[in-house]
């Protein structure tokens, strides 16, 4: 009884999207984990189960079998794994990690940094 318990409280966790502040090509630093204090750029967001890629971050060695229809080569292929969300923080400009809180400009809202009060654009933008 208490397993089937644990099952349905996963999935339900599973279902409950979490609103995320942080965004695709953000630059964010790593603020715990084996990577602590690296900095890189969000390359991926996975918001239902509250992880992300981080360019350069949480590398992981796969092996890989050699695939000539598709031109891939054997091998130990190294890529970013993911990290969790609650473990990086979006980086200022002023360089230093900060929260992200919001505020209504006209009619949107805007993404701001708490450590500096301006607004958070898009490493792309």
């Amino acid at each position: 009884m208490a397993r089937a318990k644990q099952i349905l409280a996963k999935k339900h966790l599973a279902s409950k999207r979490v609103r995320l502040k942080l965004r695709k090509d953000d630059i964010v630093k790593v603020i715990a984990g084996r990577d602590k204090g690296k900095t890189g750029r969000i390359l991926e967001i996975d918001g239902a189960k509250g992880r992300a890629v981080v360019e350069g971050v949480m590398i992981v060695k796969r092996h890989t079998r050699p695939n000539p229809q598709q031109q891939v080569k054997g091998g130990i292929a190294e890529r970013e794994g993911t990290i969790a969300i609650s473990n990086i923080m979006l980086v200022g400009s002023d360089g230093k990690p900060t929260r992200v809180g919001y505020k209504i400009e006209g009619s949107r809202r805007v993404r701001i940094a708490r450590r500096t009060g301006e607004a958070v654009e898009k490493a792309g933008k």
